[in-house]
């Protein structure tokens, strides 16, 4: 098999070649989706790419949909449907719109109406849809939580997740191995979220850019599994395209009883062990990368600055430009302090909160409730603090929440108790920060304006957080609890989601009843086998933007205002929203360069700070660059997913990593001339056609540019491979299936049923989902 890995495997090869349904003499791998999430921000255009090609979904049993980052968290107790509930107009319809898509395809949906509805990154594990040894995708970058099961999860962009629907694969390259091991025993206080703040401080933002990170090490191995979620889930702040932990004892009583895992003592369930057991890293198994970590250096952690690596603990002062030797870093950091109303010097501790929110994918499960319910059991919040949130991760955790009490406790104690959602994390929905106002947030971002425009935010544990609560100000939690021994196992969710099984032969033979090689659910397409469904890129010649900032982050690129769109289009004049125009009279800021002329023009943009595109997975960041008319973007690094996300978009992100041939393309687009991308030359010249510099790309990307090939028609002439790969997949591992499911056990195989509640009638017209197959 081209290149695949000799000898000793680490985890993330063996997964990932476990996987493989098509591979080239290039690299370029065609790879198999075992668990595809779905939710409303992300998946509107790409179900329209699905109608407009007349394409169905390949694999519905492998779709799980829940609607998160626009959904109120107010109370639902006169919550009717969608379209009376939520009063924003964007957000109905990006909501509206998925329960459209989800009866049009024939998709399992947690809907509001749903106990389960959720988070997309907690409903996934709690309902055993996540699994040790599969790949999951979702069109979220904190897609990487699920690695805590030993799979291989990422986010990927709308383009991608089209692609997943309509194939059940991707098209990928292998990704570089990066251990971050994590030895001792972790000091009271310390939780899983301090060591992974402690991790990106050290490796920064782009330190796993190309890699999946693999975290290992004894205090890795003592954490629960929402710990190691928790860790997981932040990879992406670090660059890595994803992170992974091996699966083991405490996984696999993690999975216990969960709904879509094996049955305990089947023979699927027996099988399934014993091949998530081989998933480990083998004895002298080659990292391109090593972090090792001693958790005596490891603090309660906090952030001070716009980025996930501005971080110390919390004892420390706020750092100055002074602090650091890299002039790339003095510039970000006077950014960052001006942005977040800091002086230099100040103690952590003396700064004032006005706002917390304990929530996230990063932070919202039982555990992390009942640690935070631990901090101010019988306290109120500080006199300061203008609102103080509680959001659990899903409709379950709240319930388990409230069988517990800890809703007394937080609404003892001055919190709001909400209802399950994204909520404050980005701010899609009505819980935001005003302009000025700082939060103790255990979300996973800290970028300028994240959580509402102009909001400041500082990120924490949760613990962390309900000391700020207390305190009014960030505090050190170990002078607000008394020492506490780190969870070792995985807390018991008492309250498990529900299945409908399988009761008789009639609904088993129902299942059946598709042909052979049909899965249940293969789809197939009356759309072309290929497509050249975007635009040639060749030649490019145009006036070239100048930016000299490190760390473009996607929010900065489009703020997540603009993301309540079901189409691609129109997205250009948002296109740096919060540096293009004044945040309070909406007038353009005259210093900004696209705001000046010839810039106003640009076709290319040359940035010379490293990690452009950073952050979220979201396609609306290319989508907004094309629609201003940029169609390559030339910086030393990019952000993984929005890189792919580029060449989706028939755009050319183009990596030049030496300093010297980047400043002399720079210095063309700061005289304001032309400068010509020539992609089948592999050559930038400037406009008098002396070179500039030449470039490197994927030939295979480079294939479809100049060709405007659709990866989707491509990977469409390979249904046999496909069809092969699942026949040996339903072979090998027959859970993932379903088989496992069924009370007859492995008599028969086939998906089980899943039954989701129905969705509301609305206005729109009466919609229900029948029973599901998995």
């Amino acid at each position: 098999m081209p290149g695949a890995v000799k000898g000793p495997r680490t985890l993330y090869d063996k997964v990932f070649e476990d996987h493989i349904v098509d591979e080239k003499d290039d690299g370029t791998v065609l790879i198999y989706i075992d668990r595809h999430l779905v939710h409303e921000v992300t998946s509107p255009q790409a179900f329209e790419g699905l109608r407009n090609a007349s394409r169905k979904v390949r694999r519905p049993d492998c779709t799980l949909v829940t609607t998160d980052h626009n959904v109120p968290t107010s109370s639902r107790k006169n919550f009717k449907n969608v379209s009376s509930f939520i009063e924003e107009d964007d957000s109905r319809t990006q909501c509206a719109t998925l329960e459209d898509n989800v009866k049009a395809f024939g998709l399992t949906y947690f809907g509001m109406g749903d106990k389960r509805q959720g988070i997309v990154h907690i409903i996934g594990p709690e309902q055993g849809f996540t699994l040790p040894a599969t790949t999951v995708v979702c069109g979220d970058s904190h897609t990487s939580t699920h690695g805590a099961f030993g799979a291989l999860a990422f986010g990927i962009g709308t383009s991608e997740v089209e692609h997943v629907l309509a194939t059940q694969t991707l098209i990928s390259k292998r990704s570089k191995n990066m251990r971050v091991q994590v030895d001792g025993e972790l000091a009271p206080g310390v939780s899983s979220k301090d060591i992974v703040l402690h991790v990106i401080g050290i490796i920064g933002t782009a330190g796993g850019t190309g890699s999946v990170i693999e975290f290992c090490g004894s205090a890795i191995r003592g954490l629960s599994m929402e710990a190691r979620m928790s860790i997981c889930n932040m990879s992406i702040e670090a660059g890595a395209r994803s992170g992974m932990i091996a699966p083991d004892d405490i996984t696999f009583e993690y999975l216990k009883g969960k709904p879509l895992a094996p049955k305990v003592d089947s023979p699927e369930w027996k099988k399934a062990v014993s091949y998530w057991s081989t998933l480990k890293t083998d004895e002298g198994a080659k990292f391109d990368h090593d972090i090792f970590i001693d958790t005596k250096d490891i603090a309660p952690t906090v952030s001070w600055g716009t980025s996930p690596q501005d971080v110390v603990p919390i004892t420390a002062k706020v750092p100055g430009p002074d602090d650091f030797q890299d002039e790339t870093k003095k510039k970000a950091c006077v950014r960052a302090l001006q942005y977040m109303g800091l002086e230099a010097g100040t103690p952590m501790e003396e700064i004032v909160v006005d706002k917390v929110f304990i929530g996230s994918c990063t932070n919202a499960r039982i555990e992390d409730l009942r640690e935070a319910a631990r901090i101010v059991r019988g306290h109120k919040i500080a006199p300061n603090i203008k609102r103080a949130m509680i959001v659990p991760g899903s409709g379950l955790v709240k319930s388990q929440a409230e069988s517990e009490g800890l809703d007394k406790i937080f609404t003892d104690s001055g919190f709001e108790w909400r209802e399950a959602g994204c909520s404050m994390c980005l701010g899609m929905n009505p819980d935001i920060l005003s302009p000025g106002e700082r939060c103790a947030s255990t979300s996973n971002r800290n970028f300028e304006g994240r959580q509402g425009a102009g909001g400041r935010t500082h990120l924490m544990s949760p613990a962390m957080a309900a000391a700020a609560a207390l305190s009014g100000k960030l505090a050190d939690v170990r002078k607000y609890a008394p020492p506490q021994a780190v969870a070792k196992g995985s807390p018991k969710m008492e309250l498990e989601p529900s299945v409908s099984d399988i009761e008789s032969d009639e609904d088993l033979d129902k299942i059946l009843d598709d042909p052979v090689d049909s899965q249940g659910n293969t789809a197939s397409t009356g759309a072309p086998a290929s497509s050249a469904g975007m635009p040639k890129f060749t030649q490019l010649k145009g006036i070239a933007a100048p930016m000299d900032v490190a760390n473009i982050d996607t929010d900065a690129i489009i703020p997540k205002q603009f993301l309540k769109t079901i189409k691609r289009s129109g997205l250009g004049s948002a296109l740096f929203n919060a540096w293009r125009y004044d945040p309070q009279t909406g007038a353009e800021n005259p210093d900004f360069v696209l705001n000046k002329e010839p810039y106003r023009r640009a076709k290319i943009l040359v940035c010379t700070g490293p990690n452009f595109g950073c952050g979220s997975s979201r396609e609306h960041a290319p989508w907004s660059l094309l629609d201003f008319g940029i169609l390559c973007v030339i910086a030393p690094s990019f952000g993984d997913i929005f890189f792919n996300n580029t060449f989706k978009n028939g755009m050319l992100p183009l990596r030049i990593e030496d300093e010297a041939t980047l400043n002399r393309i720079a210095d063309e687009a700061k005289a304001g001339r032309e400068i010509e991308v020539d992609l089948p030359a592999q050559v930038i010249r400037d406009a008098n056609g002396n070179e500039l510099a030449k470039f490197d790309v994927e030939e295979f990307r480079k294939h479809c540019l100049v060709n405007g090939l659709d990866d989707i028609g491509l990977t469409m002439q390979k249904q046999d491979k496909i069809q092969r790969f699942e026949e040996k997949r339903t072979r090998d591992w027959p859970w993932l299936d379903g088989s496992g499911y069924l009370k007859r056990g492995n008599r028969r195989g086939g998906p089980v049923m899943v039954e989701a509640a129905p969705i509301p009638k609305t206005n729109r017209g009466a919609v229900k989902t029948e029973p599901l197959e998995w």
